[in-house]
């Protein structure tokens, strides 16, 4: 059997390749895909064109390194490109949020009821009741607003 191997060492990159990619399948988020996949590719590589056993383990380690780093470089471009989660974050969905003012502030403080909530809302000055405002950042558990123009 040793023999076959060493006769053949595509089937032996092949096998590894589809190992690998059947453990990750059973959940190891993603540190056996690029192995896997580099494996099946030297095992096509190694069909098409005869190399050493050291070639191939080069090749291996080499692939295997580049398609991690293309994977991590294509995340960290898919990660800018997101916008910033706020499921869960009841406060930061609030900003950007367009509220009217129930009741007058005094010394920049008063409360704002929104949906079910009441919150406490700070601005840089006095405003009346009736004015329009938009929520501009959360400190805490108060709402920073400032009036609209």
């Amino acid at each position: 059997m040793l023999a076959d191997v060493i006769a053949h060492p595509h089937w032996f990159w092949l096998t590894l390749g589809g190992l690998l990619l059947v453990a990750e399948m059973l959940g190891t988020n993603g540190y056996l895909l690029w192995s896997g996949i580099s494996a099946v590719l030297i095992g096509l590589l190694s069909w098409l064109v005869p190399l050493p056993w050291a070639w191939q383990g080069g090749l291996f380690a080499l692939v295997t390194l580049v398609t991690a780093w293309l994977w991590y470089c294509w995340m960290q471009r898919r990660e800018k490109k997101q916008l910033p989660n706020t499921l869960n974050q009841r406060g930061n969905q609030m900003i950007g949020r367009q509220l009217t003012l129930q009741t007058a502030l005094v010394n920049g403080i008063g409360h704002i009821q929104t949906g079910d909530s009441s919150w406490r809302v700070q601005a840089d000055s006095d405003l009346p009741a009736g004015c329009e405002v938009t929520v501009v950042a959360i400190e805490g558990i108060t709402l920073r607003i400032r009036p609209r123009s």
